[in-house]
């Protein structure tokens, strides 16, 4: 009798199971990620341009300053600004490097540090001089290997500033484009990480930004007391800071294509792995709220496609794809608008098997959100 009564409902049980996660996913899709797709920016009928402090942390970074710094320094922006470089103990040529960059480029500003930070891995002491240096009130953040998409990056990201109570803006760093299947794997985790952080924002609730391309107030630096909170953690320079000063009220995003800033891949799967292992350790230092929202979307994604295959082999299959081409619909609706407005267009055809994919990604990464930060930024 009784196994009689598991044979009957443990199939019922795994359709209902299956049908809790994609109902999760569906109001994940409805209630964020459908903010971005409709997102239409209002066109500011100010003209008005700030002064800016761009700041960018270097070490032994010769070679990529010198193929992308040139992209910074000539943007097309007449306003009063400056470029910050501070070139953090390098061993290589980027002290020369700079200096003759210096020659050209008058707004070019530079802070050599020859001593390590005691107590304070990572780069977020360099970071913490380069903000405390600036002249300017309004900070652009970038890396040593991205490079602007256009040259109007800082009149793009600056123009987001439109009234007093904004003090954060969440810009968007792209991966370059480049041959092979490993590229466009790199970049999906780019979009789909971009997809989350930017449609909560939206809905509210921002949580992190990418520091290749991120502005902030000096005000907000210091009311939250710099990187203090957190600077026995080698990462979290970009997102810890936004996750604890951000609010519904004063972040906003930038998805203007001229905002965006291209950012030097990695090219083998170990450099990946261990660039998203570090990236992950910074993510139990959320607040709760955004660990718990962001924990049930990678779980009910992660369940997904286990649950599917069992209810398609233990129930009834025409109902379990009913379940399941809702979702894929809504999906797919969702990528395809939103990879065009992030520029991401040629990954919509690989988005299912990415989609896929992501079970695999979160059994590789996942542990590492419980594993001790690396010490060290480079």
């Amino acid at each position: 009798m009784n196994n009689f009564y598991f044979s009957v409902e443990w199939p019922q049980l795994v359709f209902y199971l299956f049908c809790a996660v994609c109902l999760i996913q569906v109001i994940y899709i409805l209630f964020f990620f459908s903010r971005l797709v409709l997102y239409n920016p209002r066109k500011s009928d100010s003209s008005q341009t700030h002064p800016l402090s761009v700041v960018i942390c270097a070490r032994d970074e010769a070679g990529n300053l010198s193929k992308y710094l040139p992209g910074i320094l000539v943007q097309d922006y007449p306003t009063s600004h400056e470029v910050i470089v501070v070139n953090d103990n390098s061993f290589d040529d980027t002290k020369y490097l700079l200096e003759a960059f210096r020659k050209d480029f008058k707004q070019l500003n530079i802070i050599e540090l020859t001593q390590e930070a005691k107590l304070i891995p990572g780069k977020k002491f360099p970071l913490g001089i380069g903000i405390k240096s600036a002249k300017h009130e309004i900070i652009l953040l970038t890396d040593a290997d991205c490079v602007p998409a256009t040259e109007n990056w800082i009149s793009s990201m600056q123009s987001v500033y439109e009234d007093k109570k904004t003090e954060i803006v969440l810009g968007y760093s792209p991966f370059f484009k480049l041959k092979g299947f490993f590229n466009k794997l790199v970049r999906w985790e780019c979009y789909h990480a971009a997809l989350q952080y930017l449609s909560y924002a939206l809905a509210g609730v921002p949580y992190m930004g990418v520091g290749r391309n991120l502005s902030y107030k000096k005000s907000i630096f210091y009311r939250n007391k710099g990187f203090s909170a957190h600077n026995n953690i080698p990462g979290g320079d970009d997102d810890l800071l936004v996750n604890a000063a951000a609010n519904k009220k004063n972040t906003k995003i930038n998805i203007d294509k001229n905002s965006f800033v291209l950012t030097k891949p990695v090219e083998k799967w170990s450099q990946w792995k261990r660039q998203k292992k570090r990236h992950y350790t910074t993510g139990k230092f959320y607040k709760k709220s955004h660990q718990l929202l962001l924990g049930l979307y990678s779980l009910t994604h992660f369940l997904c496609y286990p649950l599917f295959i069992a209810a398609l082999i233990l129930f009834n299959w025409e109902m379990v794809l009913i379940v399941f081409g809702v979702r894929l619909l809504l999906q797919t609706i969702v990528h395809y608008i939103a990879m065009h407005k992030l520029d991401e267009k040629d990954l919509f055809p690989y988005f299912i098997l990415f989609d896929i994919w992501m079970f695999f990604y979160y059994i590789i990464f996942a542990p590492s959100l419980f594993k001790k930060p690396e010490p060290h930024w480079k």
